[in-house]
C-alpha cells in the first residue's frame, strides 16, 4: 500500500491534484483544506501522505483504485477515523473535511452539532452521529495542532511550463485566513474559493488579510 508520494504539482483542480512522479502523472484526490494550501504550489515539488480505497459501481463488478492525499499523517489517521462513522464513506468524508482537522476535532469534543452541520455534505442527523461515534476518540487531534500545511514539503521550484502566473509566497495559514475572512464577509464557499484562486493566480504578494482583501476587491473595481 502506498503511504507517501513526492512529485511536482502539475495542476490543482476542484477535488483533485495531478502529481508528476518521474514520467507518470498521478491523480490524487484531496479535501478542500489541503487544496487551499497547495493550490499556489504549481510547478513545485511537494509531498503528500497517501491513503487508498477502491471505488465500486452499484453492480459491484468494477472497482477503481483511488488515492487521497493529505499534508500530515495525523490528517490521514483522522480521515480513517471519520470513515468509521455510520453512513460516512470515503467520498463523503473527503468532501466534509473542508476545515482543518484540529477545528473539526474540537467541534466534536465540545459536541457542537450546529458547527459540524456547516461542513459540506453533513446534515444535522449526521452531525449528531459523528459526535456520538467520535467524541471520545478525537482528543489527540485537538491537542496535536494538526493545522493544514504543517508538513507540506516545499522544495526549489521546478522549471514547469505550467508555472506562468508567479507565486504569492503566502503560507498555508495565510491562505486559510483569507478564505475564512471571505466567508465571514458573506461569500459562499464556492465564491470564496473562486476569489482566493484569482488572488493566488494574480501573483500579487500579500502579508496580511487586509492586504489580500484590498487586492481582491481593488481588482474587482478595476
Amino acid at each position: 500500500m502506498m503511504t507517501r508520494m513526492t512529485g511536482v504539482l502539475n495542476r490543482a483542480l476542484d477535488e483533485e491534484v495531478r502529481l508528476q512522479v518521474g514520467p507518470i502523472e498521478y491523480q490524487v484526490l484531496v479535501p478542500e483544506m489541503v487544496r487551499r494550501v497547495i493550490q499556489s504550489q504549481t510547478g513545485n515539488e511537494i509531498s503528500l501522505h497517501i491513503t487508498e480505497y477502491l471505488e465500486g459501481n452499484s453492480g459491484g463488478n468494477r472497482f477503481v483504485p483511488r488515492r487521497i492525499g493529505f499534508l500530515t499523517e495525523a490528517e490521514v489517521d483522522f480521515f480513517d477515523l471519520f470513515c468509521t462513522v455510520e453512513k460516512i464513506g470515503a467520498k463523503k468524508a473527503l468532501k466534509a473535511m473542508a476545515r482543518p482537522v484540529a477545528e473539526i476535532a474540537e467541534a466534536i469534543t465540545r459536541q457542537d452539532a450546529k458547527w459540524l452541520s456547516t461542513l459540506p455534505g453533513i446534515g444535522a442527523t449526521t452531525a449528531e452521529q459523528i459526535i456520538t461515534t467520535l467524541k471520545r476518540k478525537v482528543m489527540a487531534y485537538t491537542s496535536s495542532r494538526v493545522a493544514a500545511g504543517d508538513e507540506l514539503t516545499q522544495k526549489k521550484p521546478a522549471r514547469s511550463p505550467l508555472d506562468v502566473s508567479g507565486s504569492t509566497s503566502a503560507s498555508g495559514q495565510q491562505i486559510d485566513d483569507v478564505y475564512q475572512a471571505l466567508m465571514g464577509l458573506g461569500h459562499s464557499p464556492i465564491e470564496a474559493r473562486a476569489k482566493l484562486d484569482a488572488l493566488l493566480g494574480s501573483g500579487k504578494a500579500f502579508s496580511t488579510v487586509p492586504d489580500a482583501l484590498a487586492i481582491i476587491y481593488g481588482g474587482n473595481k478595476g
